[in-house]
């Protein structure tokens, strides 16, 4: 499968989080701890706001090579700095390493990664692209499911409601796998953001989903562990979800539930049920 990290809080140079942790996300893409695969060398990629500029639009690297070697991804994780940024290393599940394939994936201001797969996505594939709303499948640069699980979200109003989005993508996917015989279509880990709020999904068809995890909030961690200076350096909603703990400091994670989704925002993070809205099915409370 991939590893993934969601950063939102003070600004930040990228290698703060990519490089210096314990187990950080470069040390991850060889030495994986709850992943699928110990090693995820398919390609990588890394979006980002830039914050000091006029766009509001992401800017995204994305290269096809082992991120643990890759001189581009160590040049710029420590020469930009973000407040909200995405960062992902690939472990294909069967479509080409190709670099129109490397997560994260944008559209306008919007941007998307996921981890896990779409079972049997060849045979599912074509009823799930023509669900897909013309005017946006031109957007469709290569040939993941995870690409076209973004595609469909997109197709399904995420840039009005992001987890009502997401659950009818999920609802038309299973009930598409379960047309063709295919018992748990979707295994899924998704991160989506708009450049302010961060979306966080975990879910399987199975009801075993694919690791994925919190912060704890600043505040907590200071009082826990007064000497640790980093700490101050950080504001109290800085915030990260990454598919496995960047290390081992007591207390700084906490697994997100099965079936749930969370909101990284300003004003107050929530943490909510997530359940598949099937196609025609009312729109999720």
């Amino acid at each position: 499968m991939c590893r993934w990290i969601a950063y939102s809080g003070t600004p930040i140079l990228l290698s703060q989080v990519l490089f210096r942790p314990e187990h950080s996300l470069i040390d991850q893409s060889l030495h994986s701890r709850l992943g699928v695969e110990t090693t995820n060398g398919d390609g990588f990629g890394i979006g980002w706001y830039p914050g000091d500029t006029d766009t509001d639009t992401p800017a995204v690297l994305r290269d096809v090579g082992p991120a643990w070697n890759n001189r581009n991804l160590l040049e710029v994780a420590h020469h930009v700095r973000s407040g909200l940024f995405f960062a992902h290393i690939r472990a294909s599940t069967g479509t080409a390493v190709q670099q129109t394939n490397c997560h994260p994936f944008r559209s306008g201001r919007w941007m998307w990664m996921h981890n896990g797969m779409i079972s049997e996505f060849s045979r599912l594939r074509r009823d799930l692209a023509l669900a897909v709303d013309p005017a946006l499948y031109a957007g469709i640069e290569g040939s993941t499911d995870s690409e076209l699980m973004f595609f469909l979200a997109l197709t399904f109003g995420l840039t009005d409601d992001p987890p009502g989005a997401v659950a009818r993508m999920a609802g038309l996917v299973e009930t598409t796998g379960q047309a063709y015989g295919v018992p748990h279509p979707l295994q899924m880990t998704v991160a989506v953001t708009d450049g302010v709020r961060v979306w966080a999904f975990r879910y399987s068809s199975e009801g075993r989903s694919r690791s994925l995890y919190y912060s704890t909030r600043v505040e907590t961690l200071r009082a826990l562990h007064p000497d640790a200076s980093f700490l101050r350096d950080v504001s109290d909603d800085t915030r990260l979800v990454v598919s496995e703990p960047l290390g081992t400091l007591p207390g700084a994670w906490n697994e997100v539930p099965e079936s749930s989704h969370g909101i990284i925002q300003p004003g107050g993070d929530e943490l909510h049920a997530f359940r598949p809205v099937p196609p025609g099915g009312p729109r999720p409370n």
